[in-house]
């Protein structure tokens, strides 16, 4: 039993906004994947979308406050995540983008063909 009062019901609201907290950690790593379809995020630069980075920070802040502030605490059931939750979250954003610049990556060198000049299969199917 999770419910208020019981003896795990705090336990339960840690573990509930630990799970909001990653999905939000993942979010940001979504946001600069999704900047762009074919190019590299270095090639297009981290910093250079600032209503990006603002949106970001507002997530951010909007998601420390339901996690941290009492009376919005009690108004949504979360409590503050055990520190060790959040430094274990902090690469979630790396790895969802990490992964998607990898799939970029190989999708490059697909459609690019071989380093000799010639063409990709993808590229004559389409001719």
């Amino acid at each position: 039993m999770t419910g208020p009062g019981t003896a795990l019901h705090h336990t339960w609201e840690q573990a509930t906004s630990t799970t909001f907290a990653t999905i939000v950690a993942c979010q940001v790593g979504t946001a600069f994947a999704a900047r762009t379809e074919r190019a590299s995020l270095r090639s297009i630069g981290v910093f250079t979308n600032r209503m990006l980075l603002i949106g970001i920070a507002f997530e951010l802040g909007f998601a420390a406050v339901l996690l941290y502030v009492p009376s919005v605490q009690r108004v949504f059931g979360t409590a503050a995540p055990p520190w060790w939750a959040m430094v274990a979250l902090l690469p979630c954003p790396v790895l969802v983008w990490g992964v998607d610049e990898l799939y970029r990556a190989v999708s490059r060198r697909r459609t690019s063909g071989p380093a000799t000049g010639g063409t990709s299969t993808s590229k004559a199917a389409h001719s």
